[in-house]
C-alpha cells in the first residue's frame, strides 16, 4: 500500500493573451502583487495558430509567459485559477475579455494547465477547475501530447518551458 504524502512544490506560470500591449505590463504587476515576485519573462509573441479569441478580443494578439520565484502547493492552481478568472473580469469592455490569463504549473516532468472547460483529456480538481497534462518532459525536452494546443506544440513556447524548467530544477536541488 502506498502512503498518503503531500506532493512536491511546483513552479507557478502564467500565459497572457492580449492585443493591448499596455496592459500585460499592467496584469504582470497585479500577478506579482498576488503571487510573488515574477522571475522569468519571455518577449511578447504574436499569437496567430488559432483565431479562438479573435471575435472577443480582436486581431493582432500577442502572447507573453511569466513565472514565479515563489514555488506553489499543485493543489493552490485550484485557487490561482479562480483568482485570474476574477481578475480577468476586471479588465473586461463592453465586448468582452481584453486579456485572457492561463495559469499552469512546471514540474520535472510535465507542464500543466488550469482550465474551467472539461475535456476527454483532463481531470477534475475540485471548485469548476480542471487540469490537463499539456506536455512531457522527456528525451531532455518538452514534448506535445496529440491533444496539446497548437501554439504549445511550437519549438518558441518549448524553449521558454524549458528555460522555466531549469530555473525550477535550481529551487528544486535547493530544498
Amino acid at each position: 500500500m502506498g502512503e498518503v504524502k503531500k506532493g512536491e512544490k511546483v513552479k507557478l506560470i502564467m500565459g497572457m493573451i492580449s492585443g493591448e500591449i499596455s496592459l500585460f505590463d499592467l496584469v504582470q504587476e497585479r500577478l506579482s502583487q498576488e503571487f510573488g515576485p515574477i522571475d522569468f519573462e519571455s518577449k511578447l509573441m504574436p499569437f496567430n495558430h488559432t483565431n479562438y479569441y479573435q471575435s472577443e478580443m480582436g486581431k493582432n494578439l500577442k502572447r507573453k509567459f511569466v513565472s514565479f520565484r515563489d514555488l506553489i502547493e499543485p493543489d493552490d492552481i485550484v485557487n490561482i485559477k479562480i483568482s485570474t478568472n476574477r481578475l480577468e473580469k476586471e479588465f473586461l469592455s463592453s465586448d468582452g475579455r481584453r486579456i485572457n490569463l492561463d495559469p499552469g504549473y512546471i514540474e520535472l516532468s510535465k507542464l500543466i494547465l488550469a482550465s474551467t472547460k472539461n475535456h476527454q483529456h483532463r481531470v477534475y480538481l475540485g471548485k469548476g477547475i480542471y487540469g490537463e497534462v499539456t506536455l512531457q518532459y522527456t528525451k531532455g525536452s518538452f514534448q506535445p501530447w496529440p491533444w496539446t494546443y497548437p501554439d504549445y506544440k511550437t519549438k518558441d513556447y518549448i524553449e521558454i518551458f524549458n528555460r522555466i524548467r531549469k530555473i525550477y530544477l535550481g529551487k528544486w536541488k535547493r530544498k
